[in-house]
């Protein structure tokens, strides 16, 4: 089934995590990064993925803009069947990501630097048909100012990239602590043929996946509202 029925974590996972958390070093990184930057502009190679997951063949859930990759190391745990593909611009998060991955032993995740601007093609190009069954784009930046609004990661390439490589019946799962922009994504997925939006108009009032990322839970833990949308490949 493509959500996972289980809402609790492992107690193992949980212990594993506070002792890695422990060894690492705090990562300082820049809280924006301009993805139209000339250093950004490479995109990444095509990749051998039966070198990067003990099982290839399996479904693909990737996570656009994972930051320090701890939803998906929560997901690639709870949901072992499956395979986990973070994407990050931010390279000293991959390498913080990576790390933590390699220390619980995760063979069905994987992060990866790169632009998904200008890398989400060779990417998904070079992966198994059909694989890539679940997408997540959760609280991107919205970059607030009218001029920079062609930073934000969600434009029309990305959905019709999307619409390219996702199976049918493959959802894109979106949400944000900004309305307006949660609505601008909702609205470029929407333009596009191949998506649907699920439960019409209105925002989920729950997260359909099992683990929530660390600034879902700071947002409502401050009374804030979460803005969510399920789009599905028709």
């Amino acid at each position: 089934m493509i959500w996972s029925e289980s809402r609790t974590y492992h107690n193992n996972y949980l212990k594993s995590v506070s002792g890695i958390e422990a060894t690492l070093a705090a990562v300082r990184v820049r809280q924006h990064v301009n993805p139209l930057s000339q250093k950004y502009q490479t995109p990444v190679n095509p990749l051998n993925w039966e070198d990067i997951y003990s099982n290839s063949t399996q479904p693909l859930h990737l996570d656009i803009g994972c930051g320090k990759g701890h939803f998906l190391s929560s997901m690639a745990q709870i949901e072992p069947r499956w395979n986990f593909l973070g994407l990050e611009i931010r390279k000293p998060l991959v390498q913080e990501a990576i790390a933590r991955r390699d220390q619980l032993r995760l063979t069905n995740l994987h992060y990866l630097f790169c632009n998904v601007n200008n890398s989400l093609r060779p990417l998904l190009g070079s992966y198994p048909t059909g694989a890539l069954q679940r997408v997540t784009i959760q609280f991107p930046d919205p970059w607030f100012k009218h001029r920079h609004a062609k930073r934000r990661l969600v434009q029309p390439q990305l959905v019709a990239e999307l619409a390219t490589y996702l199976a049918v019946g493959g959802i894109v799962f979106l949400q944000s602590d900004i309305e307006t922009l949660a609505m601008e994504m909702c609205d470029h997925f929407a333009a596009h043929p191949a998506f649907q939006r699920q439960g019409g108009q209105a925002w989920l009032l729950e997260n359909p996946l099992s683990v929530p990322t660390e600034r879902e839970k700071s947002t409502l833990v401050q009374g804030e509202p979460v803005y969510r949308a399920l789009f599905i490949r028709d």
